[in-house]
């Protein structure tokens, strides 16, 4: 593409690069160490916890600890390269050292939602076999039903106060088993995250064995990580993430936003880490920048980011709308406002203008609205710094080509709507072991996001519209195929169809229309069935019964009139 075909780099400014080529970094092991040898003793990691139990680890202690994790999974878990390692753990200390340890021992990073269902998580250890995993203690009792089908050789066991000082830790221990009773028995053979770090640190003393070896052999192309999605098309698979893909989109993106500071920028993260904007954005951008990264193992509700706030100069955090709408109505933000905040990003669902303008006139900074897909390491598009404009999501990031075209791929004029396709040093290599639906959304080396958006004059963009089905609960993907599978194995149900409807709070709300064999089932009981079978917030906020659905000629359910018939409804209201 030629300038003329990129108008947005007028927005640039003279200190961004248009291109940035090949990373001085050929992995993410490399810049781990790279990062540390230059922050050494800053804090680099710490986790604040609701009761105001907190506990920091330096750039130091993360490369050394994940170094340690690294020998252990390969010189005594037997892991060779290219081997998968599960990571289910919430926001944490646990998480930079185990999943900065994967990378650099050559595996690949599996993340994995810690709040996942049994089933959610066999579906998903089925299809990526790990040869490991990593979980924190208080869901280690689905395991075994997780595990049933597909066992995993290698687990190890984390808290979710790991490496917090002693006093605090014990504490939590205490609430968690006694208050709580978040804590049950493992009975599954296992090891703890402290003592394998141990175990390997005793191998790098004892028989001189260093990580480096197993960095070595990791090039840019390979595979990073399995970052799972329903993808453009609906069926769950996991997008691979080349170590490349993830250091340049975090080198693009950091490129992009300006007025941040190496070594000043203290970053709230509160979206989970699992979730690949946290992660490739807060988890190792600002890990780069040299930055003081606060993690909430749990945002809700919105009070446990009260001490964060309180204890620490906030001067970056990400969320997504419902997170800054929340903010913005509690008594507590309101009265104390953070004063040291430059900027906060959106991303994951569309960030309402009402929002956006309400989030401002509490904080007096913007939210910056980016875009992007799991499939592109996440990020295309950002708002610049005092270029933002409320509705788009911004312009491509530097290095970036996207187009709206037709349906024959053909671009369309600017300002006109078109699918946006994308083409990067950020997209994926393509979908593990699902080589047909890899044809299907890449071409040529574009990705098609199945997103209808408008190019102005200028090079921003705006969604007008998104993939068809695709739901977005709190910035959550949810996918109708998954629900709609559930509750037909009810046995009371014959056929089912879900669809999203506007909600002030999640921004979509779940509404599910079925056809019953049994007039007596109430949506109630049907609820209580999803929530033990799906992750809460893939259960239907509303269930409708009905004696038929629409249906193609071929047979085919068609949400789409269920959509129209809503939106009909809604209007006439």
């Amino acid at each position: 593409m030629t300038d003329t075909e990129r108008p947005w780099t007028a927005f640039y400014g003279p200190s961004v690069r248009k291109d940035i080529g090949p990373s001085q970094y050929r992995s993410v092991g490399d810049l781990v160490s790279a990062t540390a040898h230059l922050y050494g003793k800053a804090p680099a990691f710490t986790a604040c916890l609701a009761n105001g139990m907190n506990g920091t680890l330096t750039f130091e202690q993360v490369d050394e600890m994940s170094d340690a994790l690294a020998i252990y999974l390969r010189e005594t878990a037997g892991l060779e390269k290219g081997d998968r390692v599960a990571l289910q753990v919430p926001n944490g200390l646990s998480f930079p050292v185990a999943a900065f340890a994967v990378m650099k021992a050559g595996c690949v990073l599996v993340n994995v939602n810690p709040l996942y269902t049994a089933e959610e998580m066999a579906k998903q250890f089925a299809d990526a076999e790990p040869s490991a995993l990593i979980v924190v203690d208080m869901f280690a009792d689905k395991l075994p039903g997780a595990i049933k089908g597909h066992p995993i050789p290698n687990i190890i066991v984390t808290q979710v106060a790991e490496f917090l000082p002693a006093a605090p830790r014990g504490i939590v221990r205490l609430v968690q088993k006694y208050w709580d009773k978040t804590l049950q028995p493992i009975d599954l053979a296992h090891i703890r995250l402290p003592d394998a770090i141990a175990a390997g640190r005793s191998i790098r003393t004892e028989k001189s064995v260093v990580v480096e070896k197993y960095r070595a052999d990791v090039s840019p192309d390979d595979v990073a990580c399995l970052q799972y999605t329903g993808g453009t098309t609906g069926v769950s698979k996991g997008a691979m993430l080349s170590h490349a893909n993830l250091i340049m989109n975090m080198e693009q993106t950091m490129e992009l936003i300006k007025g941040v500071e190496k070594g000043k920028e203290v970053v709230l993260t509160a979206l989970p880490m699992y979730h690949v904007f946290a992660f490739t954005v807060n988890l190792l951008g600002f890990y780069w920048l040299g930055a003081r990264n606060i993690l909430i193992p749990n945002p809700r509700p919105l009070s446990n980011l009260k001490r964060a706030f309180e204890n620490y100069k906030i001067t970056w955090m990400s969320g997504v709308n419902t997170l800054f709408n929340g903010l913005s109505n509690e008594v507590w933000f309101l009265d104390t406002p953070p004063k040291h905040l430059k900027f906060a990003s959106a991303g994951g669902m569309a960030l309402q203008s009402a929002v956006a303008k309400r989030w401002e006139e509490v904080t007096g900074t913007p939210v910056l609205e980016g875009y992007g897909l799991t499939e592109s390491s996440p990020i295309l598009t950002f708002n610049p710094l005092g270029k933002t404009r409320v509705g788009s999501i911004g312009i491509p990031l530097p290095s970036t080509h996207v187009r709206c075209v037709d349906e024959q791929g053909v671009p369309v004029p600017q300002g006109e709507a078109g699918e946006i396709v994308a083409k990067g040093p950020q997209i994926m290599k393509g979908y593990w072991r699902k080589p047909e639906e890899t044809d299907k959304t890449m071409r040529d080396g574009w990705l098609l996001t199945g997103d209808i958006g408008v190019m102005d004059p200028d090079g921003y963009f705006r969604i007008v519209d998104r993939k068809k089905d695709m739901i977005l609960v709190s910035g959550f993907n949810v996918y109708p195929n998954e629900i709609e599978e559930c509750l037909t194995q009810h046995p009371g149900v014959s056929e089912a169809a879900v669809i999203g409807v506007p909600d002030g709070v999640a921004g979509e709300k779940i509404k599910a229309f079925v056809v019953l064999h049994d007039d007596s089932i109430s949506g109630e009981e049907l609820r209580a069935y999803c929530k033990e079978h799906l992750t809460a917030y893939k259960v239907p906020k509303i269930v409708e019964a009905r004696t038929d659905l629409p249906k193609s000629n071929v047979g085919k359910i068609l949400r789409k009139d269920l959509r129209l018939e809503e939106e009909q409804e809604n209007s006439a209201a």
